[in-house]
């Protein structure tokens, strides 16, 4: 509907222009939002107020004759000016319930459009350090980044989700060290355990399966511990091996896969590292000093230059993230999205501005970052602040385990991304109207309850069929649903290109406490068969709407709770 009144505006407002009223050589593009108050209207639009001095009038009187040329619809009932000349509009209930219509018609299809047009978009979203179970904020990341993954999928793009492992450095080596150290008999008090090592459980499981000799099968690679506790390069394979598998059961019991797993290994094997240094030199954006090489990421917008490669010839953090990032635009990559904790914000700058550096035809403020913010778990009122397995943080496992995967991936998707997210699991697991993921999904398991009992009364309704006379819907609620329903479309795509998911669940949220208001108010199971059946129309519509919002968020809609 909001779409109807764009075009009847547009219309207008070329008559306008037309006439002589507005100059022909400008652009008006009104804008329609939804109204807050319904006594104002369903729709309201400022574009009186904003084209006024270009018609050389008062907003109102501009208002006044733009009403005037607008084409005659039977979607309006009528059209009012309220203030200093914004343009309400009352659509008729006729038009209202179109849309209950069209999102049976198009089933899980309803809200799916086609903008992206096919457009590549990668994702790159988790990206933990093989080193040990996924932690919480890992969860939020992987809740976060898939959610958006299905959002752009749902406007029409090809995304393709990448995964990349930091299987170099400095932690994979306390990790080795960790295992070498549980090998040997070792454990965190002993006087010559690793100063950095690992004190998880975890650790312990590693060093076993090693000395035992198992076969650990990850996405790309086989290894067989051979149980030499003096082969240290032996023990890294393995330990990162076995903990790349632990990280895929992890994101396979949460709902997450991935199309591509990128190690930062082979940025070094194939010498795409030493050449990104070495264009870096090349162009001029380099040079000695202390011993260190540097980079001028200050000609880029950075607070100071960036040390490339330390004193002692090793590379700085951010110089193979460069070297990746090239490759991911020389991959035929023109949109990125980089899903990341706050902690990695200082490496935004310095990414990009090595990028600029490059001179690889790289748009400047590519790629794009959403970067989430820290969870805390709280069990009881009281932080949870470790796991038996992970031993100082809790695990995206420990979840699951606690409140099932639909609860953990909701909640943890549930907030901006930029605000801080306290888990609570007491409320993630309690059936109450009070639960965000229960309510939602009660409201669709009501429905389904619904069609279940008109079954028993010989009432069969496909799940996609509209019966009865909408026109007999005339309750402010029913209309209010209709209304919502009709957003729906408009939020798949503002959440998308806004690269923020939680529009999806507030929206649900939203949805389903105005159902469940209507339910208990009006009875759908009535004699008049066919208010009956338009009520059982509008429910199925509330119902897809529902499932296809969580279907988005990667969580299920059940019949029955």
């Amino acid at each position: 509907m909001k779409e109807t009144v764009t075009q009847l505006l547009e219309s207008a407002l070329a008559n306008l222009q037309a006439q002589g009223i507005l100059p022909a050589d400008q652009q008006f593009s009104p804008q329609v939002g939804n109204t807050k108050d319904k006594a104002h209207g369903d729709y309201a639009c400022n574009i009186a107020l904003i084209a006024a001095k270009a018609a050389g009038c008062p907003p109102r009187q501009l208002a006044e004759t733009l009403i005037a040329n607008l084409p005659a619809s039977t979607a309006v009932d009528k059209v009012e000016i309220a203030g200093p000349g914004f343009i309400n509009f009352f659509m008729s209930t006729a038009s209202a319930f179109e849309i209950v219509e069209t999102a049976l018609a198009q089933g899980s299809e309803f809200g799916r459009n086609n903008s992206g047009n096919g457009e590549a978009v990668q994702v790159e979203f988790v990206s933990a350090n093989p080193t040990g179970p996924l932690h919480v904020g890992h969860g939020r990341g992987a809740a976060i980044g898939d959610c958006l993954c299905r959002l752009l999928e749902a406007n029409g793009y090809n995304v393709t989700r990448e995964f990349y492992y930091n299987d170099a450095g400095a932690q994979i080596n306390n990790l080795a060290l960790s295992v070498q150290a549980r090998v040997k008999g070792l454990t965190p008090d002993d006087g010559s355990w690793p100063a950095d090592g690992y004190r998880g459980d975890y650790i312990i499981d590693v060093a076993r399966a090693y000395t035992a000799g198992e076969t650990i099968t990850a996405d790309d690679r086989e290894v067989t511990g051979n149980g030499d506790e003096d082969d240290l390069d032996a023990i890294r394979e393995f330990a990162v091996a076995y903990l790349r598998r632990e990280q895929d059961l992890d994101l396979r019991a949460f709902g997450v896969e991935f199309d591509v797993f990128f190690l930062e290994s082979s940025l070094y094997e194939d010498g795409k590292v030493e050449a990104t240094v070495n264009r870096l030199k090349d162009n001029g954006y380099t040079y000695e000093q202390d011993g260190a090489l540097w980079l001028r990421t200050t000609e880029f917008g950075d607070d100071k230059d960036r040390v490339m490669r330390k004193k002692d010839g090793g590379y700085t953090y951010f110089v193979p993230d460069v070297a990746y990032h090239l490759d991911k635009w020389q991959r035929g990559f023109t949109t990125v999205i980089n899903e990341q904790g706050a902690d990695h914000h200082s490496t935004v700058t310095r990414v990009r501005a090595g990028l600029q550096a490059l001179n690889a035809g790289i748009p400047k403020g590519w790629p794009d970052y959403v970067l989430h913010q820290m969870v805390m778990v709280t069990r009881s009122g009281q932080e949870v602040k470790i796991s038996k397995r992970a031993g100082s943080y809790v695990t995206v496992r420990d979840l699951i385990d606690e409140v099932g995967r639909d609860a953990t991936r909701f909640f943890l998707a549930a907030r901006r991304v930029d605000s801080q997210l306290t888990f609570d699991i007491d409320l993630a697991r309690s059936q109450t109207n009070e639960n965000p993921v229960y309510y939602i999904q009660y409201a669709h398991a009501r429905i389904c309850s619904v069609l279940r009992k008109l079954a028993e009364e010989g009432v069969v309704r496909g799940r996609q069929e509209c019966a009865g006379d909408l026109t007999l819907l005339t309750l402010d609620e029913e209309k209010e649903l209709a209304n919502q329903l009709a957003r729906y479309p408009e939020l798949v795509a503002n959440a998308a290109a806004q690269r923020e998911p939680h529009h999806v669940s507030h929206y649900l949220r939203e949805l389903a406490g105005q159902f469940h208001t209507y339910y208990n108010a009006h009875k759908v199971l009535i004699d008049n068969t066919e208010l009956r059946d338009a009520r059982v129309s509008l429910y199925l519509a509330v119902r897809q709407v529902i499932a296809n919002g969580l279907d988005l968020l990667g969580v299920s809609a059940p019949e029955e709770m």
